[in-house]
């Protein structure tokens, strides 16, 4: 089986690389901008022609599509995110190879939910900012495409190769400045916000398990499990060997927001550096991961704790 991966230096698209490699009945061909890609090709700017052209040439069975952006102002999210999408299906459209896509979401697409609640594929979407319009603007158009497609909506992703910016990237690096500076304390705030963390690695074996499988329509990728980020800096500390205390600062009211204090003496009079948290799903997500155990026959394996070890490794190479 052929696959074409978009976005394969990715966060995400570098661990689907790995697993989707690791298969020997799989040929992968991976597009995207950099230069060690097999073939160079901007889903923003290029045109459905020209995609379809490659198409045609290379034939894939399976286009995994893993790129997209993050951040960034409402016109980049908009091409990146959206305008890409409709790139590669109306590509996918206007080819003979008769490719399936499976196209990366993600849970920001469902906005902020219900505290004790575990949101599933059925839930009507409310993204609560432009990042997540943009994600659920590409699912619609996968969804209405008339494409043999599956989008998996990733709920937070962690593990190794965590970007620095996200707030468990941001948590890690503020332990390694306490720790390398010999600080005995480390203000931290924001820390009730709940997120389903879920390993990059098994994101992975996910979108390997939706190319081989028919399922067709939206499937939550997450871990079944809100975790607060005070207990998740809790466990960091543990694996980091940080043996100095945490200290919770308030937040005033406001938007939810993740806050790392900088370690004492940086930053005195600034205080803590205040962050809008990224995705705009309120104080509470937790994902419904039903569906795809049931049709795609897949199940977290990593726990958070290893995630954070990894994580950490990642951050204490640089002390």
């Amino acid at each position: 089986m052929r696959v074409l991966l978009i976005g394969a230096n990715g966060y995400i698209g570098r661990f689907v690389a790995d697993r989707l490699l690791a298969d020997p009945a799989v040929q992968l061909t991976a597009l995207g901008r950099g230069d060690d890609a097999d073939v160079r090709f901007d889903l923003a700017t290029g045109s459905p022609g020209a995609l379809t052209r490659f198409l045609d040439a290379v034939h894939p069975g399976v286009v995994v599509n893993c790129a997209g952006a993050t951040r960034g102002g409402a016109r980049d999210l908009t091409r990146h995110n959206t305008v890409a999408v409709a790139t590669v299906c109306e590509a996918l459209r206007r080819s003979g190879c008769g490719a399936r896509l499976v196209q990366i979401g993600c849970g920001a697409e469902y906005g902020p939910s219900q505290p004790g609640s575990s949101t599933a594929e059925d839930s009507v979407p409310r993204p609560g900012g432009p990042y997540g319009v943009s994600k659920l603007a590409a699912t619609e158009l996968v969804l209405g495409s008339g494409l043999d497609a599956v989008v998996l909506r990733v709920f937070s992703p962690a593990g190794p190769g965590t970007p620095a910016g996200s707030p468990l990237g941001r948590l890690a690096e503020a332990m390694r400045r306490a720790m390398q500076s010999g600080d005995g304390e480390l203000k931290l705030a924001g820390l009730g916000i709940q997120r389903d963390f879920i390993d990059v690695r098994d994101v992975a074996r996910a979108v390997h398990a939706a190319s081989l499988s028919a399922a067709q329509g939206v499937i939550n990728i997450g871990s079944g499990r809100a975790v607060r980020l005070r207990d998740a800096a809790a466990v960091l500390a543990r694996v980091a060997g940080f043996g100095g205390a945490l200290h919770e600062i308030d937040t005033p009211p406001g938007p939810v927001r993740a806050v790392i204090g900088h370690p004492r003496g940086e930053s005195d009079h600034a205080g803590p550096a205040t962050l809008p948290y990224p995705d705009g799903c309120g104080s509470w997500q937790q994902a419904d991961v039903r569906t795809a155990r049931d049709r795609l026959g897949w199940r977290p394996r990593i726990n958070l704790e290893e995630s954070l070890a990894d994580i950490w490794m990642e951050a204490a190479c640089r002390i």
